[in-house]
């Protein structure tokens, strides 16, 4: 195939591929420094010494991080929340997409258009801010999963993707065997949609784990802190440490903030980069089909 190329085609493989080879070295080595940074002496890692191995390599950072019992809590925390979350997100997204995907649905096209135009203005903080305090959610954990229950952009998407991918015969079909609009979403529509699926999980997953803004307005209560908060407070703590500190012990608590930054950022991306491969497969099509079509 590549001998049949005119030269002109060749020449621009080469040109691409050489693009996408730097853009991927651009991308994944600030990452990789990352990680080889939170497993080598701090020295090095402020003397610059760092190429593509660690040096010195250690796992105090680590230790540090892991014997921290705020970091445990915190891991408690947004697991829950995560969890939870996301599957409140799930359930309320699917269940609105579903019904205005449907040709049958009154006023779908008016609802539509009030829904889309809620990405364009906001209530603001904080107006939103006292509709929570007003239901009692501030210093709870609801106050981390009802405020974002549905994404209104993950919505479209999973509207535009049954339109544009179940076939209305399906449920046509199902509608004459005598099940009702739930049963055929959950034995027709659902079972058709694992990638789109596996997309808005992915979106929202992604938002609760990485939710830092939520929780600085809502929550006041330590034990109820994400772990985004968490390590924010503990980067400060130690800068604060080393700021406020003697001369003699200032160089020591220094090196540690240094590799602990390191480790912290590996230990709040760990279990998001794990996620990612399960689901990849199906990110591609599903949010392609989901925002274009329909």
């Amino acid at each position: 195939m590549w001998s049949k190329k005119s030269r002109g085609d060749k020449v621009f493989d080469i040109v691409l591929i050489s693009i996408s080879l730097l853009i991927i070295l651009v991308i994944a080595y600030p990452l990789y420094f990352v990680i080889i940074a939170s497993f080598s002496q701090p020295e090095a890692v402020l003397g610059g010494k760092l190429r593509l191995l660690p040096v010195g390599f250690n796992l105090e950072s680590y230790k540090m991080v892991l014997t921290e019992r705020k970091v445990w809590v915190g891991y408690r925390n947004t697991l829950l929340y995560t969890v939870f979350g996301t599957f409140i997100n799930l359930v309320l997204t699917t269940l609105a997409a579903y019904a205005l995907s449907r040709k049958d649905m009154p006023w779908r096209t008016p609802l539509t258009f009030i829904i889309s135009f809620t990405m364009l203005f906001g209530g603001g903080m904080i107006p939103v801010y006292m509709v929570v305090r007003n239901l009692h959610l501030t210093d709870t954990p609801w106050a981390m999963v009802i405020p974002n229950a549905i994404a209104t952009y993950n919505l479209l998407v999973m509207k535009n993707y049954f339109q544009s991918s179940i076939p209305e015969e399906l449920q046509e079909a199902a509608a004459i065997d005598g099940c009702s609009h739930f049963k055929t979403l959950m034995k027709v529509v659902l079972p058709l949609s694992t990638p789109i699926l596996a997309v808005i999980v992915l979106f929202y997953a992604v938002g609760h784990w990485n939710a830092f803004f939520n929780a600085v307005i809502y929550l006041r209560n330590q034990e109820l802190f994400p772990l985004q908060i968490v390590l924010r407070d503990i980067l400060l703590q130690n800068s604060l440490e080393a700021v406020g500190g003697d001369l003699t012990g200032m160089y020591e608590k220094v090196m540690r903030g240094e590799t602990m930054k390191y480790a912290l950022i590996i230990v709040a991306s760990a279990p998001v980069i794990i996620m990612y491969p399960f689901v990849q497969k199906y990110f591609v099509k599903g949010i392609m089909v989901g925002a274009i079509k329909g």
